[in-house]
């Protein structure tokens, strides 16, 4: 290992995973130098560089780093937050007739009190995913919920924390649409 692997290392601490900033997936790839070894027959990481890309974003990527084992449930949550505070355009955001007849402004401030919502707790998250929410805009009860289909939009998605095989749908409607 390089020097500079071996500061990078120090840096990181064990148990950590990269995922993108924008959409939360984990499968991301970074540019590197690897050596031939000829004794193992196998390719050796020499260097690791500063080019992220995110193979679910199809883009270039800056990553944030998560502790412990890949977890399925923090994937998930990540993604939601990911389309529903406009970080990521992988999903459909749809809004009621009830919030399209309040006009474009009400529909303005709907969506951004959306994306600002941050008041997640276990009575209205029981499965920390960050999938549904209640909230009032100039006195009118909104709920905006989270679902998952498959990339044909026919069922629900095999794995929600997979983006290649999931299809997210936000839902903004008035809370007497529900």
């Amino acid at each position: 290992m390089t020097e500079t692997n071996l500061a990078a290392a120090e840096k990181t601490p064990a148990k950590t995973y990269p995922i993108c900033k924008t959409c939360g997936s984990d499968d991301v790839v970074k540019d590197a130098w690897a050596s031939w070894n000829r004794e193992t027959g196998l390719w050796e990481l020499m260097d690791v560089f500063d080019y992220g890309f995110c193979r679910a974003c199809e883009q270039s990527a800056e990553f944030d780093w998560i502790e412990g084992p890949v977890d399925k449930t923090a994937k998930i949550r990540a993604l939601n937050d990911a389309l529903r505070t406009g970080r990521s355009g992988d999903g459909m955001i749809v809004v009621t007739a009830g919030i399209r007849e309040l006009g474009l402004d009400f529909l303005a401030e709907a969506t951004g009190a959306v994306a600002a919502f941050d008041a997640f707790n276990a009575d209205n998250d029981p499965h920390d995913e960050h999938d549904f929410g209640s909230l009032n805009v100039r006195g009118e009860k909104l709920f905006f919920k989270l679902d998952y289909y498959d990339l044909a939009m026919s069922a629900h998605s095999p794995d929600a924390s997979d983006p290649a095989v999931t299809r997210r749908v936000l839902t903004i409607m008035l809370a007497q649409e529900y």
